[in-house]
């Protein structure tokens, strides 16, 4: 890995974020898209507040872990991150970010498990028509599938 890949820093862009269980949903008003991190994804992306560099992350993660963490599984993790929308685009990256086979190759068996990025595009309340989407009321409008409302907010989640 080169010298200036180390130096990258990441940032990722805010968004409405619930944790639920282990996973991390985090929802982009601008485009009404909602992601789905899995718990090594969603620590990576909470590390990228634009101070740390991959090397930085990666120790942190391997001290949290108790293990060993690989700079490439940072990168692979920074890659779906990015192709999901949920970083801050830079005009060239330090590094072209890894690819899952070259990551995997060198990575093995990690002890944190491989990151997950899962995003959908939620509907407007406009374009549902009769349902609410993430974050909507639902006094007046049920939520729209596979949200639920909660009672305490009247939120949809």
């Amino acid at each position: 890995m080169k010298d200036n890949a180390s130096n990258f820093v990441p940032m990722h862009k805010h968004g409405i974020v619930v944790k639920v269980g282990d996973e991390t949903l985090v929802y982009q008003k601008e485009n009404h898209k909602a992601h789905c991190l899995n718990r090594t994804a969603a620590e990576v992306w909470k590390l990228c507040d634009g101070t740390k560099t991959v090397a930085e992350i990666a120790a942190i993660l391997s001290k949290e872990s108790q293990s060993s963490v690989d700079e490439e599984l940072v990168w692979l993790t920074l890659r779906r991150l990015s192709k999901s929308g949920l970083l801050v685009k830079k005009k060239k990256d330090a590094q072209v970010l890894a690819s899952r086979r070259a990551a995997m190759r060198k990575i093995g068996v990690a002890a944190l498990a491989l990151p997950l990025v899962t995003s959908i595009l939620v509907p407007t309340a406009a374009a549902a028509g009769s349902c609410s989407g993430f974050g909507g009321q639902c006094q007046t409008l049920p939520c729209c599938p596979p949200f639920v409302c909660n009672t305490l907010t009247h939120l949809c989640v």
